[in-house]
Order: C-alpha cells, then structure tokens, then sequence
C-alpha cells in the first residue's frame, strides 16, 4: 500500500510516517517509481507505534522495543526489554511528579506569604 493510503487507514500524517521511516520504526519497500510501498502488517505496526507514544516513550525506547511480541488480546509486549523500558520511564515521570510537587510547594508558599497581611505596615511607632 502507498504511504497516503497508509496515512488514511491509520489518521497518521504522511510526515509522521516518513519520520518513523527515517528511525527505522517503520520498513517500506521502494516501487520502480520511488514511491514507497508498505505491506499490510505496517498498518498495525503504526498503531503500536502510536500506543507507545500515547505512553509517553521516545522513539529511542520505541525502536528498542517495537519488535518484541505483542499479546493479540490486549497489545501487551511480551519481552523483558519493554518491561525494562517501561520501568525506566515510570522512574521518569515519578522523578518529574516530584520535582513539580515541590515546585507547587514552594509557589503555594510564596502565594501565602503574599497574601498574609505584612503585620509591620500596620504596627504602631510610639
């Protein structure tokens, strides 16, 4: 199938598809005219290439982990390498939970502090 049929099948763009090309999440073969030809597996293969972006994962993690076997029923990987993928981005988005907990922290402080009358404007100087 063509790259804009491939497009259409899957709402992904035309530039998203070549850009997954170019890392080499996505295999095409040329035709006598250079136009790409994508074989039917590409169409499930962009979908699983969407689901682990919707997980937040690069397409570092993704090319580390996008032929590992796929559970049919749920889309589940089945290799320990995804596992370890998973893991570290959960580490990162805990990491980053974190630091934008304290950063609440110190600006809810701040609100407060400029929002506490200043006690000093209104002391009497005797």
């Amino acid at each position: 199938m063509l790259i804009s049929e491939l497009s259409c099948k899957t709402g992904v763009s035309v530039r998203s598809l070549r850009y997954y090309e170019s890392k080499k999440l996505l295999h095409s073969k040329r035709l006598e005219n250079g136009y790409r030809d994508f074989d039917e597996s590409a169409e499930q293969r962009v979908k699983i290439i969407q689901l682990y972006f919707m997980l937040g994962l690069s397409t570092n993690d993704i090319a580390q982990v996008i032929d590992c076997p796929v559970s049919i029923s749920n889309q589940q990987p089945l290799c320990e390498k995804a596992i370890e993928v998973y893991r570290a981005k959960l580490t990162e988005i805990d990491t980053q939970i974190e630091i934008l907990q304290k950063l609440r922290l110190q600006l809810q402080e701040r609100i407060a502090d400029f929002e506490r009358p200043n006690l000093l404007l209104f002391e009497r100087t005797e």
